[in-house]
C-alpha cells in the first residue's frame, strides 16, 4: 500500500504538470502580436499589401487590355454601328470628340452621354477627350464665349490669369461629360516659320511657358479634368505642320535640355500626370525614328532621364507625318516597345481596327511582351482611379453660367492691365 504523504505529493505533481501545459499554451494575443513583429524584425518577410489594380490586370483578358491602350474618333453626331462595335466588341480605353463631332450643347452632351451608357456594360470606364487649348484651338459649342490664346495670356504674363483659365477649360469640358483635356501646349514659339504652333504657345522663352503652363496645368487639375501636355520634346522649332508631313529638328540633346525640355521638365517636376509626344525627327539623337516612336526619346529621355512615371499618348497616328512614312499598325506597335501607353486613332474606323489588331497580334506573337502592356495598363487605371472616371452621365449644362464666370474672369484682368 503506498503512503498517504507520498500519495498526496504525487497528485500535487501531476496537478502541476497539467496546470503547467494549460498556462503555456494560453498565449496572450497582445504577446502573440509581439512575437510576430520580432520575427518580422528578425527577418520574416511580412505578408505582402494587396494592391487593387494589379488584381483588376490579372482578372483582365487580353483584348480588354489592349483597347485600354487605344483612344478613337468617331463620325458624325451621334452613336452609330461603328462607335457601337468600337465599345462592345474592342472595348476601347476612350474616345475623342473634334469638332465634326459637335453642333450644339443638347447634341454633345446627348453624344457623351450615349457613348457612357453604351460602354457601362464593360468593366472599366471611357477616357472622353478633346482638344480644348483656347484660342482657335477650341471645339465648344458657339454658345460658349472664347477664350484668349495662349499668347494673348502669355502677354499678360500673370500665373493667377492662367491659373484662372485651367479651371475655366475644365468646368467647360467637365461641364459636358469630358474628363481629359490634350493641353496646355508647352512648345515655346522660337520659329516664326512654324506653320501650326504659334499663336497656341505662352511665348518665347521657356520660362513663360513654364511658369503660365504650370499654372494652366493645376488650374485644369484642380478642376476634376486630366490635363495632357504636348507635344513632347518640343514642335515650336518646326518649319513642317506634323499634320500634312514629318517635321525634323537639327538639335542635339545638350541644345534639347537648354531650351526645349524644361517646360515639359517642370511640368513633371509640378505632378502633370500625362504627355502628349509628337510626330517629330529629332536627328541628332534618333536619326531613323520620330519621337513617337522613338525609344530613345521615351524611354531613355522622358521616363529615366526626366522621370516621368505618368500615361504617355502618341500624337494622332492618322496624321501625315505617320501614314505618309509608315503603315499605321507597323507604328503602332513600334510605339508602343518604345513605352507609349495609349496610341490615338483618331480618324477612320480601319485604322482603329487595324491598330487593335496588330498590337493583339503583336503581344500573341511576343514581339510586345505582355509584361510591356501590364506597366502601360496600372498606368492608365491608375490615372483613371485617381481622377474617378465613371460612366456616370450629366442630366444637363449651365451654359450661361460658364460664361458669366468667363466675362468676370476676363474683365477683371483687362481692368488690370
Amino acid at each position: 500500500m503506498i503512503n498517504k504523504k507520498v500519495m498526496i505529493g504525487i497528485l500535487m505533481i501531476v496537478a502541476l504538470a497539467f496546470t503547467g501545459c494549460s498556462i503555456e499554451n494560453k498565449v496572450p494575443i497582445d504577446q502573440g502580436q509581439e512575437n510576430t513583429q520580432k520575427s518580422t524584425e528578425n527577418g520574416t518577410k511580412k505578408p505582402e499589401e494587396i494592391d487593387p489594380i494589379k488584381e483588376q490586370i490579372d482578372k483582365m483578358t487580353l483584348n480588354e487590355k489592349i483597347g485600354q491602350m487605344i483612344i478613337v474618333g468617331l463620325d458624325g453626331y451621334e452613336m452609330d454601328d461603328n462607335t457601337r462595335n468600337m465599345i462592345e466588341k474592342y472595348q476601347v480605353g476612350g474616345f475623342i470628340l473634334f469638332s465634326k463631332n459637335i453642333k450644339d450643347t443638347e447634341q454633345l452632351l446627348a453624344l457623351n452621354n450615349s457613348l457612357k451608357i453604351m460602354n457601362s456594360k464593360n468593366k472599366t470606364p471611357l477616357f472622353i477627350s478633346i482638344d480644348e487649348e483656347g484660342g482657335r484651338v477650341s471645339r465648344m459649342p458657339k454658345k460658349l464665349k472664347k477664350l484668349p490664346t495662349n499668347r494673348e495670356i502669355g502677354k499678360v504674363n500673370n500665373g493667377d490669369f492662367s491659373y484662372k483659365i485651367g479651371g475655366i477649360l475644365a468646368e467647360e469640358v467637365k461641364s459636358f461629360g469630358f474628363n481629359m483635356d490634350f493641353a496646355p501646349v508647352l512648345d515655346i514659339n522660337s520659329n516664326p516659320k512654324n506653320p501650326v504652333i504659334g499663336d497656341r504657345s505662352f511665348g518665347s522663352s521657356p520660362e513663360i511657358v513654364s511658369k503660365l503652363g504650370v499654372k494652366t496645368i493645376k488650374g485644369i487639375q484642380a478642376g476634376g479634368v486630366i490635363p495632357v501636355v504636348k507635344h513632347f520634346p518640343g514642335h515650336g522649332d518646326t518649319a513642317i505642320d506634323s499634320h500634312v508631313g514629318l517635321p525634323s529638328v537639327n538639335k542635339d540633346l545638350d541644345k534639347l535640355e537648354g531650351f526645349e525640355l524644361i517646360p515639359f521638365e517642370t511640368a513633371i517636376k509640378n505632378n502633370a500626370e500625362a504627355v502628349m509626344v509628337a510626330h517629330i525627327l529629332m536627328k541628332k539623337i534618333d536619326s531613323e525614328n520620330p519621337a513617337s516612336l522613338s525609344k530613345t526619346i521615351i524611354t531613355d529621355i522622358l521616363r529615366e532621364r526626366l522621370n516621368f512615371n505618368g500615361v504617355v499618348f502618341t500624337d494622332d497616328m492618322t496624321m501625315g507625318a505617320i501614314v505618309e512614312n509608315y503603315k499605321i499598325e507597323e507604328a503602332a506597335v513600334q510605339s508602343v516597345n518604345a513605352g507609349v501607353d495609349i496610341v490615338l486613332v483618331c480618324h477612320g474606323q480601319d485604322n482603329e481596327i487595324a491598330v487593335i489588331e496588330a498590337l493583339r497580334k503583336a503581344v500573341e506573337e511576343g514581339t510586345i511582351s505582355e509584361a510591356r502592356v501590364d506597366e502601360s495598363i496600372y498606368r492608365i487605371l491608375k490615372l483613371k482611379n485617381k481622377y474617378n472616371v465613371t460612366d456616370k452621365t450629366i442630366k444637363s449644362v449651365d451654359v450661361e453660367a460658364i460664361n458669366n464666370k468667363i466675362e468676370e474672369i476676363l474683365d477683371e484682368y483687362q481692368r488690370s492691365r
